[in-house]
């Protein structure tokens, strides 16, 4: 157990890394798109970059950050068998299970758009981004209180969240039919 916080800091480090992928990645989905839609030639310098760009982010960073950090999060439970018992623990690993499901999806927008094949708008791209956001916030709340009642408290703080982002996002497309530089 000596060093079970080196491995609790190692997970913590890939969480980290991993989510930083997934927060940025579709934002590069997003310019992938709006360059696809330019005129060469544009659209090819921006597309070829935008590409190259995305590549790296999704097989450096954030696929061997997911792997890295389910490594490291299953030893702990290994060392940890109790924390199954905690029905707060099953609440996480059903978050965790939705991030799993999100990065599979996101792959399979990543690998479309590296083949050009361009099947969704930026504006869903940008909605899309939101999804790894839901997903920690949901997630810390529910290792930071490890109580149901909180864990409510922190679910409706998820939803004003979402709400609060939706309101921003159409604020934004608002500002931007206006300006589109913005």
């Amino acid at each position: 157990m000596e060093y079970y916080n080196y491995i609790k800091s190692l997970h913590l480090i890939f969480v980290v890394t991993w989510f930083a992928g997934l927060f940025y990645i579709p934002r590069l989905f997003v310019y992938q798109i709006e360059a696809y839609h330019k005129p060469s030639p544009d659209k090819d310098i921006l597309g070829t970059q935008l590409k190259l760009m995305a590549k790296r982010l999704w097989n450096i960073i954030t696929w061997p950050s997911a792997i890295l950090a389910t490594v490291f999060a299953v030893w702990l439970l290994v060392l940890q068998p109790v924390w199954l018992e905690q029905p707060w623990m099953h609440v996480k690993l059903l978050f965790v299970l939705l991030l799993i499901i999100y990065q599979l999806k996101t792959h399979q927008f990543y690998k479309q758009l590296q083949k050009d094949d361009v099947r969704k708008s930026s504006n869903f791209m940008r909605l899309w981004n939101e999804g790894a956001t839901f997903i920690l916030f949901a997630v810390v709340f529910l290792v930071i209180l490890k109580s149901a009642i909180n864990w409510v408290f922190g679910v409706m703080g998820i939803f004003v969240l979402g709400i609060l982002l939706m309101l921003g996002f159409k604020i934004y497309k608002n500002i931007r039919s206006k300006n589109p530089n913005a």
